[in-house]
């Protein structure tokens, strides 16, 4: 806890939990905030400190979800899962110290928490089981409990490990895939996806590659201040991108060509173009000509895994274009009503500064994701 009546200079190794902070005086202006370097508090509220005889206040900065899951997982000493950690905060208060929440706060804690572990080989962090995943640090795991946690991770919990069958190969539906995407885009693109029906179409001239299978658009009215909205908008810079998706049910050198120009053709209207598969093949020679043909042309790969949806990644970046091509939206709009009804929301949601969520396709929990896909095999 914080010693209001601490009367020595500020140093910032006193306290160890929080990164950043300021330091100013109480009354001052804002121009007055001054770095106070890594310093920090077990409460990130505002604390009073008397720094060489001067009341200061210090005003410390918002935590991650990373951070959030850490404090939570220290105090409660014991794995739990994403929902778990989420619940707990908000019974202690942490969820307030949150830099940006949204809708699911506990779906981005797992996602944040998966993708550190996988992409971090010194990751505080380690998971176990599947229905539900849960999280530990592994600084409070013996090395015995370790071992464990490598061979048999249920008698770490004492409860038995549900197993999720691995989906067989390709007994799914290119549609199937939808949702999967749907969730991987709002966790990590922070994108609203809508499904582009290619049967609405009302001109088929054009030619069947004109069409992606889902488009998405990245809105920053939940993540900016209202005024700083409304002056974006006035200056004609409201920072929306636009991406365009094109699902494949397997990548491998049979479809690479084509389904990669097949994306090419159909996306580039938009900021970002990706292409989607459930399974793309790990050859080094292909990867090496996949790597090739992204970097040229901009387009990136985004691989869905159907076993465990908090893995699927982004294989190769997509290059983020400036510029919306308005001749081909013109054009799509005029084929696809399901295209005309994803520009009318957008317009509808910018005009009114909310974002209806249900209005776009649906974001699917983790289980059912995989139940869904579970019902369709023999």
């Amino acid at each position: 806890m914080i010693n209001k009546q601490h009367n020595k200079a500020l140093h910032p190794t006193a306290y160890s939990s929080v990164r950043f902070a300021s330091v100013v005086p109480p009354f001052a202006s804002l121009s007055a905030l001054s770095a106070a370097g890594e310093l920090g508090v077990r409460s990130l509220r505002e604390a009073l400190w008397q720094i060489e005889g001067e009341p200061y206040i210090i005003v410390c900065m918002k935590i991650t979800f990373l951070q959030l899951a850490k404090r939570v997982l220290e105090e409660e000493k014991k794995p739990l899962s994403a929902e778990e950690i989420w619940e707990v905060a908000k019974q202690k208060g942490y969820n307030h110290e949150v830099g940006s929440k949204g809708e699911t706060p506990e779906r981005t804690i797992g996602a944040q928490l998966y993708t550190n572990i996988r992409d971090d080989k010194n990751s505080l962090f380690c998971k176990f089981g599947a229905s539900p995943r849960r999280f530990a640090l592994r600084s409070q795991l013996s090395a015995e409990d370790l071992q464990k946690l490598a061979e048999q991770p249920e008698k770490l919990t004492g409860q038995p490990m549900k197993q999720v069958p691995a989906v067989k190969k390709l007994e799914y539906l290119e549609k199937e895939l939808h949702p999967f995407l749907a969730y991987f885009a709002h966790l990590h693109l922070k994108a609203f996806t809508k499904t582009i029906q290619h049967t609405k179409s009302e001109k088929k001239e054009f030619g069947e590659w004109t069409h992606p299978d889902m488009v998405g658009c990245y809105f920053p009215i939940e993540e900016w201040k209202p005024e700083v909205f409304e002056f974006s908008s006035l200056v004609g810079n409201l920072s929306i991108k636009l991406f365009s998706f094109e699902l494949k049910r397997e990548l491998s050198f049979t479809n690479l060509r084509e389904s990669f120009f097949q994306t090419v053709s159909n996306s580039s209207w938009s900021n970002e173009a990706y292409i989607v598969a459930a399974k793309v093949s790990s050859d080094e020679e292909f990867r090496s000509e996949l790597r090739r043909l992204s970097t040229s042309f901009g387009v990136g790969v985004i691989a869905l895994n159907l076993d465990e949806p908090d893995s699927s990644e982004v294989v190769f970046p997509a290059t983020t274009k400036d510029a919306l091509d308005w001749d081909m939206i013109n054009k799509l709009a005029t084929m696809n009503s399901d295209f005309r009804e994803f520009l009318n929301r957008i317009t509808k949601d910018i005009g009114s500064k909310e974002i209806r969520k249900e209005l776009y396709d649906g974001v699917w929990t983790r289980e059912k994701l995989i139940q869904s896909l579970k019902k369709t095999q023999p």
